[in-house]
């Protein structure tokens, strides 16, 4: 019996061991949980900060406000005197209305980037203007000059002599800026001088249609006429942006401000303070987007890219191999999401620098190599196009819902169909068909249907009839249309 109970006892024992050991083990367990959610709220919640003295100090003497100054025609001063003064000379019979030149006057805003008295701001800022003078945050007024600006991106480079350093701020990444961090504006709003305000990053990639490079961030800090050419801060000081646009039904800060990215910006500068102006790639290449339907019609998985509408003849693209419909999918390493990434990828791109290109053809990827050409003012070259096609009868194409007929010298006069121009001509298109329903119009010239020439309305049915044959849906058809191609892709199936 004395053994039984001894047994008992020191099973009781070791139950009772087992449990506290358990109970430690979760209580240390619950332990390290509640530390790890405590380090985890505090390395991810971000507060907003408790004031933005000590950044707005910082960088404050480095925001500059714009003034320019334009003269008006004489025809122009006259009428504006005569509407100006109209009560004051029915009250004062005979004064006569000041002469001499009157000038307009604007207001915007900058920042100096370099000790040497290099400024940035935007380009409508001083667009047109006579005189530019800057005035400083200690109030000191000096005349600038323009180094270049640069249309395309709306920005410009002054530059001003203070015969000392001046204060400036830095360049940020723009790129490192997350939606939802706070940033800080300085400007000039409505003449009042520098003037701070805060938010949040709202949006990235806005395009707002102002430009072929539109790439803008979007902000709800306030900023309004006048902060035009002012920097948006990160909160180490540095810029991350240039104000330049708000929308705003009212005229005034609504919450949604666009500035231009630093990383964008930064480049054009380099480029304008050593050429005098920007120096972009180029490709030689006129582009559209790739619609879900293009895609189906294309054969991608998903509609993405660049869709080559036309190629310029000896240009980069056309010595790299690049054709008509193709798809561009990357350049020089980076992805094309979108038809508008495009252009802004081969401006950055080096003038001169052998690059790689990966496009869509016909089902597949194809790599090619390009060099990149430089970006001019000339006027967009044509492409050309195969040989002339003979005459022929008119067909219907019910798939499309269209009357095709070969060019013939009567149907190029009537539609003007431009001379180099090769291909079938659309007569007809009824209405509620998908030609109709894809905007195709008598006139157009139908160049290719599924990347593939065609100078015959035969050619064209039977193309259309095989897609149909295969299981596709849609089928694309490029059209020229006066001198100017686009990819469509109506539906031919259910």
């Amino acid at each position: 019996m004395r053994q039984q109970a001894g047994a008992r006892a020191r099973a009781r024992a070791r139950a009772a061991s087992f449990d506290l050991l358990r109970w430690a083990q979760l209580a240390a367990g619950l332990a390290l949980t509640a530390l790890a959610l405590l380090w985890a709220s505090q390395a991810f919640a971000r507060s907003a900060p408790e004031s933005f003295a000590d950044l707005a100090e910082q960088v404050l003497p480095a925001v500059v406000n714009v003034s320019t100054t334009q003269k008006v025609p004489q025809d122009q001063q006259m009428q504006d005197l005569d509407e100006m003064f109209r009560d004051f000379l029915d009250r004062r019979d005979g004064a006569p209305p000041p002469q001499g030149p009157r000038g307009g006057t604007s207001l915007g805003s900058g920042f100096i980037i370099d000790p040497a008295g290099y400024i940035v701001t935007n380009n409508h800022v001083i667009e047109d203007a006579d005189e530019i003078m800057v005035l400083t945050h200690d109030n000191e007024e000096l005349k600038a000059t323009i180094v270049g600006r640069d249309e395309k991106t709306d920005l410009a480079l002054l530059k001003v002599e203070a015969g000392k350093p001046l204060p400036y701020v830095k360049w940020g990444d723009s790129d490192a800026l997350r939606v939802g961090d706070w940033v800080m504006a300085i400007g000039n709003p409505f003449g009042l001088g520098g003037t701070v305000t805060a938010g949040i990053l709202s949006a990235r990639q806005r395009d707002i249609n102002s430009g072929p490079y539109d790439d803008y961030m979007q902000t709800d800090a306030s900023i309004n006429r006048g902060n035009s050419g002012g920097p948006m801060f990160n909160m180490d000081g540095e810029v991350v942006g240039i104000n330049t646009a708000i929308f705003s039904p009212s005229g005034g800060s609504v919450g949604i401000g666009f500035a231009i990215p630093s990383n964008l910006a930064k480049p054009i500068f380099a480029q304008i303070r050593e050429f005098g102006k920007p120096k972009r790639g180029w490709l030689g290449v006129r582009i559209q987007t790739v619609s879900p339907e293009l895609a189906e019609g294309l054969r991608l998985k998903e509609p993405k890219g660049a869709l080559v509408a036309s190629v310029t003849k000896d240009g980069p693209a056309d010595k790299a191999g690049i054709k008509q419909g193709d798809v561009v999918l990357s350049f020089d390493g980076k992805e094309v999401t979108q038809m508008r990434g495009l252009p802004r990828i081969v401006a950055e791109t080096p003038t001169g620098k052998e690059t790689s290109v990966v496009v869509w053809r016909q089902g597949q990827e194809v790599s090619l190599k390009v060099t990149v050409g430089e970006l001019t003012e000339e006027a967009e070259q044509r492409t050309l196009t195969s040989a002339q096609p003979q005459p022929g009868k008119t067909t219907t194409i019910d798939l499309l819902g269209v009357k095709l007929s070969a060019i013939n010298d009567d149907l190029r006069q009537k539609f003007e169909i431009p001379a180099d121009a090769a291909g079938v001509v659309v007569t007809e298109v009824a209405e509620g068909g998908p030609g109709a329903e894809t905007d195709l119009r008598p006139g157009d010239v139908i160049v290719e249907v599924d990347q593939k020439p065609v100078n015959s309305p035969e050619e064209v049915e039977q193309r259309v009839k095989a897609a149909q044959d295969n299981g596709y849906r849609v089928v694309t058809l490029l059209v020229n249309r006066g001198g100017d191609f686009q990819w469509i892709a109506p539906k031919i199936g259910k």
